[in-house]
Formats: C-alpha cells, structure tokens, sequence
C-alpha cells in the first residue's frame, strides 16, 4: 500500500514524464538489455531500433503516473499489458529485474537533485503496487489456460502442415500439436506467442491467429518485414514437417457477441484478426458483415480468394476491398484511394459495431471517420497499445 506521501511524489513527477517520459525508458532499455541478456529473447529488436517500445512503455508509464490515486481509470490498459505478458510468457521472476532497472533509470537520466531518495522509495512503491497486480492477474491467467480443455502452459509443440502464400507479402502458416491432442478453442482477435531459436539466439514473437477456433489447428499468417529476422526466418527457413515451439493464445480485442451489423476494417497485415472475426460471425450466422480492407496494391492483398468466397456463400457478408495504386473493378467491391468519409459513409450501416487496426496513421484516419460518422464509443473497438489521445 502506497502512502499518501508517495502517491503526492508519483503525481508531481507528472510533468517530467510528459516531457522527458521516453527518454527514460530508452535509457531503461538500454541497461535491461545490456545487464540481463537473459531477457533480450522478451523484446522486438526492431521495435527497439525503431523506439516504438520504448514510446510505448513511456506512454504507459505517464497514464499509470497521472490514475495512481485511481487505478480504475486506466481503462483497459492494464489488461492489454497482461495480454502481451501473457502471450510472451512473462513470469514472477522477470519482475525484479525490470524494477531493478527503472529505478537505476530513474536515478540515472532524472539525477540525483531530482531523483531523491524519497522519489526512487515512490517509483519503487509504485512500481511493486503495479507488478503485484499484474503477477496475480497473469498468474490466474495461465492456470485458466492450462486448466481450459485443449489448454497448456508454457510451450507445446506444433508442426507446421502447410505453407500458403496468401499475397506478395504474406504467408500463412497452418499449425497442428505434435502431441495429436485438442487445441484449446481461442477467442476470434487473439494472437499467438511463438518461441524461436534463430542463428542460435532465442526470440519471442505473437502473430495474430487468422482463421476461427476449430480445436484441432492454428493458423497464422505473417508479413514479411524488411529487415525483420523473424519474419524472413518464418518466410525462408521454416518448411513442412517443422517442428515449432508455441504459447497459448491471448489477446485482449476479441470479437463480442451481438446481433448488430459487425464492421471490420483493416490496413495492410491488420487484416489477420479480422478474418477471424468475420468466419467466427458468420459460423454464428446472427448479423451482417461489412469486411472494408485497404492495401498499397492488388499484389500485397492477401485472400481475396477466401473473401469472395464468403461473399458468394453468406448473403449477409460484403467486401469492400480499396487499393492505394490500382484499378476499380467497376462493381464497387474495389476501388481506388485511401481511407475516406464518403466512402465510409455509404458502406456502414447504422448502429453498427466497427473493429478497425493497422498501421497507427491509418488507425487515426479510421478513427476520425467513425467518429465524424456519429458512432459512439462503445461502439468503436481497437487495438492500440498507447494513449487513446493518439488516435484524436
């Protein structure tokens, strides 16, 4: 339990993080990832390289700072970290290492006229206020997934069955357990922690899952990153009959149950949760889909096959497909552009629910559309690991 006096430190420390938030936690990084190698296997490089983790982390340092005498109003952040965690399999040991290196971090880039001792007794408090939350909630998350029938916990070998190219970019990788038994039924959105051993370096990664729970498989279809060292591993090295080393599912943005009218929108590799979502709604058989998907090009546009299928099978399914560079098919399921209003206007219907992800520019343009077009907030539903002020 923090004391008052704390908590008045955490929130006069407001202002430092707003201005200098990230710069601590780049430093952060740089001695967790120096000092404890042990747990570089737990970070995206790239994301390192590109200081999108560390403008996360501090992003979520700042909201935690400002809700401190009110955790509630964290919203759904803490369950989207407890998701990740999972996913990657964060453990109780982690935890003192990371406190370990705030503090220093702290101390280190704040200096010692500001970084008192009272104020690093504060983080600190703080910060084993957070973990301890986050122990026990990622603590009774595991055992559900080991308890959950077809369920496990840590790794479980699955086989890579096929191989599909679905794009320019894409590939889907079909996954069945080496141990022939059932898989645990996911929720449609959720993602799927890979543990690898590449150049003899261990890395973590999640994919979102791409195909609806059917309890025997998995799927999961991965873009090809420039530069990326586990999706050109994915792409080039891992062949039929591999071996893969696999954590449960999480994921916190999942489909909910409804009779609505269900919009998903997408950009680029977002599409993968999506198509998920759409099968998993149109199994149930209960509402219209609306599937609005934007791509630079008919090359890089992944399943056009599996959506015009739904479209002739589900008379409630429609497609919208736009392409940056291309050409309209004259029908109006493709056209040309980027996300706009008016397009967007003409294919949502009323009361809808829309579930939209992508790349972050995209996601705010989606954003400022639903918004213009008078959907109200629970009806808007994303991921998006950051503040929520990001997307205005």
């Amino acid at each position: 339990m923090m004391s008052p006096e704390q908590i008045s430190i955490i929130q006069a420390t407001v202002p430092i993080l707003e201005t200098g938030g990230e710069v601590l936690t780049q430093h952060f990084y740089k001695i967790m990832l120096s000092d404890y190698p042990e747990v570089r296997s737990l970070f995206n490089q790239a994301h390192q390289q590109q200081g999108t983790q560390a403008r996360a982390l501090a992003n979520a340092i700042l909201r935690y700072a400002r809700c401190i005498d009110n955790l509630a109003a964290m919203g759904n952040l803490p369950a989207q970290i407890i998701q990740k965690h999972v996913a990657l399999q964060i453990l109780p040991e982690h935890y003192p290492i990371v406190g370990t290196c705030l503090l220093r971090a702290i101390r280190e880039v704040l200096g010692a006229e500001v970084a008192t001792d009272a104020v690093i007794d504060a983080w600190g408090a703080a910060y084993w206020q957070l973990a301890n939350i986050l122990i026990a909630a990622e603590t009774s998350e595991y055992d559900k997934l080991a308890s959950a029938p077809g369920g496990w916990r840590g790794t479980r070998q699955f086989k890579v069955v096929a191989k599909q190219p679905e794009s320019s970019e894409i590939t889907s990788f079909y996954l069945e357990p080496l141990d022939g038994a059932a898989v645990i039924h996911y929720q449609p959105g959720q993602y799927l922690g890979l543990k690898l051993l590449i150049d003899g370096q261990e890395v973590r990664r999640n994919y979102s899952l791409s195909q609806h729970a059917d309890g025997r498989s998995l799927r999961i279809s991965v873009k090809r990153e420039t530069g990326g060292v586990v999706s050109n591993y994915l792409h080039d090295q891992v062949t039929l009959g591999q071996v893969l080393e696999v954590f449960p599912p999480a994921g916190e943005f999942v489909l909910k149950s409804g009779k609505a009218p269900l919009v998903l929108i997408s950009g680029g590799v977002g599409i993968t949760p999506t198509l998920a979502m759409s099968e998993a709604a149109l199994l149930a058989g209960e509402r219209e889909v609306v599937f609005i998907h934007y791509a630079r090009n008919a090359e890089v546009q992944a399943f056009s096959s599996t959506l015009s299928q739904w479209e002739r099978e589900h008379p409630q399914f429609r497609k919208h497909i736009v392409l940056e560079d291309g050409a309209a098919d004259g029908t109006g399921d493709v056209v040309c552009g980027r996300p706009s209003l008016e397009h967007l206007k003409h294919w949502i219907p009323a009361q809808s629910h829309a579930y939209f992800l992508g790349p972050k520019p995209f996601m705010r343009a989606i954003h400022q559309a639903l918004i213009a077009l008078g959907l109200p907030e629970e009806h808007r539903h994303y991921e998006f690991f950051g503040p929520a002020e990001a997307l205005q």
